[in-house]
This record gives C-alpha cells, structure tokens and sequence, in this order.
C-alpha cells in the first residue's frame, strides 16, 4: 500500500482515519451499538449537543475502556457546539457541559455544528473554542459545514485556523472545491453521510465495478475512496457486522481509474441534504 491514512492536524494531534458516527443513537440501544463499535476496533467518536447522546456515548466510553485496559488516550471523542450557544460567554459554559455529559477530564475535538450565519454569530463562538483550548479543557478545535467564506472570517477575526471542517462528502458530492481549500489552509476533511445517506451510489458501475474487481462490498470501495482522498469518513452503523465490514477498508487500494470513476459521480447538486450553511440556522 502506498497511502498512508493517519491524519496530523495542524495542532500537531493525530486522529484515527475513520470514526464512527453516532447520530442517531440513544439510550441503552444507543450505548451498546458505541460498545460495540469500540470493541469492533473504531477510536474515534463523533457526538454533537444536538444528538442528544452525549450521555450514552460517554458510558459507553468509559464501560469499554474499564472492562477492556485500552488508555483513554487512544479513543478520540469529538462532539459539535449548538447554534443556540454562539454567544462567547454561553459558548464556554457549553464546552464545560458536553465534557461534563461525556464525564471526561479533557474533550479531545470541540467543533461549531452549523455557522448559523443569519444569528452571525459564529465569530464569537469560535473565540470561545479558542479560549476552551487554550485553558486545556479542548485538545483540538475545528468546525463543521463551515463554506471558505465562513472559514475566512473566522481566521481574520481569531488568527486561528480550525484542525478540522465537517462536511457533506459523498461521491454524489465530492466538494473538490472546499477539499482543496482546506488542503490549503492545513485543515482535516471529515465526511458526514460518507456513503450518501439514503440514497446510496452503490449500484453506479464505478462503485459496483470496483467491487466486484476487488472482492469487497460497494461500501467499503467507498470509503476506501475517501481514504485515498484523504477525506476522513464518519459511517453510521448500530449492527455489529457492518462495522467490522466498515473498518475492513485497509487490505485494498483503488486504482486512479477507479478512483476518478467514482469521483465522476458527483454533480453540483449531488448533496443528499438542502441545507445549505449560508442559510441554514440550527439551535
């Protein structure tokens, strides 16, 4: 293999190349589907305040690294900073919260959910994640669904450039723009709905082809192509066996024809969601 996955973020801290999505699971069916997951060989967590599960994918946490002797240090746990907490202020109050639900000493990733731009005030909060990192309380800071244009603003407002952007990315919605801006600027691509959500490309000959040349499932040629982008996946799998086909990713590489038919899928209008972040306000 010639790629080479493990992602450095421009703090100088390393995050796993995939990691596991945990919208939308809850409660007891929740903590067990991210029990799961841990034990299956995923390190990297991705909570947010608005998936209402910070709770349980702490439990979980804690439940796996008791019972299984793992340091606490090779589990990355990120969660996402509500709309309805931008004031700088109420932003810092919220960072302290999620560590508190999750019942950590230190959040390892602390990202801006939505820039929530009509409200305009994601200046302010990415202050306060500057601030929370500052005082140890965040390892990493970044942002998520964050356009060039907002990325800019926070860095001429705070001199600080975000380890991370959380995207839409899928091969209906490949974003080379944003992914080569972030390139530019240092920044680490995740990729929510890496598979596209519900409506999977997973019969585009591209992906089937691929497959089939390579003895794996259409889903694992797709998130092998965000690997060899660089684009770092966040699946959603409760059931156990689909997370092991998940993180069984690493034992193939795609070919650049391959790769630029997949990447031939994608269209300008190809995002599975329409909320668009210059509109978009979540609270």
């Amino acid at each position: 293999m010639t790629h080479i996955f493990h992602h450095t973020l421009n703090d100088g801290h390393a995050i796993p190349p995939i990691g596991f999505g945990t919208f939308p699971l809850k409660g007891e069916e929740g903590r067990d589907a991210v029990h799961a997951a841990l034990g299956n060989g995923y390190r990297l967590l991705d909570s947010a305040t608005n998936y209402e599960n910070e709770g349980i994918v702490g439990r979980a946490l804690r439940d796996f690294l008791a019972e299984s002797g793992v340091p606490r240090d090779e589990v990355t746990v990120q969660s996402k900073l509500a709309g309805r907490h931008h004031d700088y202020e109420s932003a810092l109050a919220a960072g302290y919260e999620s560590v508190t639900r999750l019942g950590l000493d230190q959040l390892d990733v602390l990202m801006i959910h939505w820039p929530n731009p009509i409200t305009n005030k994601y200046r302010e909060a990415w202050r306060a994640l500057v601030e929370l990192q500052k005082r140890g309380l965040v390892r990493s800071i970044g942002v998520s669904n964050f356009t060039a244009e907002h990325l800019a603003n926070i860095i001429e407002d705070s001199g600080v450039t975000p380890a991370i952007n959380q995207i839409e990315l899928h091969p209906y919605a490949a974003r080379d723009e944003m992914r080569a801006e972030h390139t530019r600027l240092g920044i680490v691509t995740q990729a929510w709905s890496p598979l596209g959500k519900r409506n999977h490309p997973f019969a585009e000959a591209p992906v089937a082809d691929a497959a089939a040349a390579h003895g794996v499932t259409p889903a694992q040629v797709v998130l092998r192509w965000h690997l060899q982008l660089g684009s770092l996946p966040l699946p959603k799998a409760s059931t156990p066996s689909r997370q092991v086909e998940n993180l069984d990713v690493m034992g193939f590489e795609l070919t650049d024809a391959q790769m630029s038919g997949i990447s031939s899928l994608s269209t300008p209008d190809g995002a599975r969601s329409d909320r668009d972040p210059n509109e978009h306000e979540e609270m």
